[in-house]
């Protein structure tokens, strides 16, 4: 199994057909779950599967739900950020995340992979989104 970073392929088309809405006052729940190495995700992923999810203390199945949504564009390129999520005082390893629309039947729109396993006992789990711009937010479409 393997997990590839990449924006999901399927939201790309999806927005262009308005099905999901980044700006926080559209009402869409955007969602981060964490992965095992035995999760298989990448471009092709189209939605949020339980399957091969991290599982520990102070996890909950579905993962955190992200917020400080802010499209804009710099130049040529729309991007979008969210604020550092945290499972705090979590047990857990995780190889990966998915960021998903949990408002629209789950739809996948990127895959985070974290270039190996990375763990935490009796601590707090943080996944920090890099600098909000054009050439390193999380979402880009240039």
């Amino acid at each position: 199994m393997s997990i590839t970073q990449a924006m999901a392929t399927s939201f790309k088309q999806e927005i262009m057909v308005g099905t999901h809405n980044l700006t926080p006052s559209s009402g869409h729940t955007i969602k981060c779950a964490l992965f095992t190495s035995s999760a298989s995700l990448d471009a092709s992923t189209t939605a949020y599967s339980s399957s091969n999810e991290s599982s520990g203390t102070n996890y909950t199945a579905g993962g955190n739900t992200l917020t400080s949504v802010t499209p804009t564009t710099s130049g040529t390129t729309a991007f979008g950020d969210f604020a550092d999520t945290s499972w705090t005082t979590a047990t857990l390893t995780a190889r990966g995340a998915l960021i998903y629309n949990s408002s629209q039947s789950n739809k996948a729109i990127a895959v985070l992979d974290f270039g190996g396993d990375f763990s935490v006992t009796a601590g707090t789990f943080t996944i920090t989104f890099p600098v909000a711009d054009a050439s390193n937010a999380i979402i880009r479409i240039a």
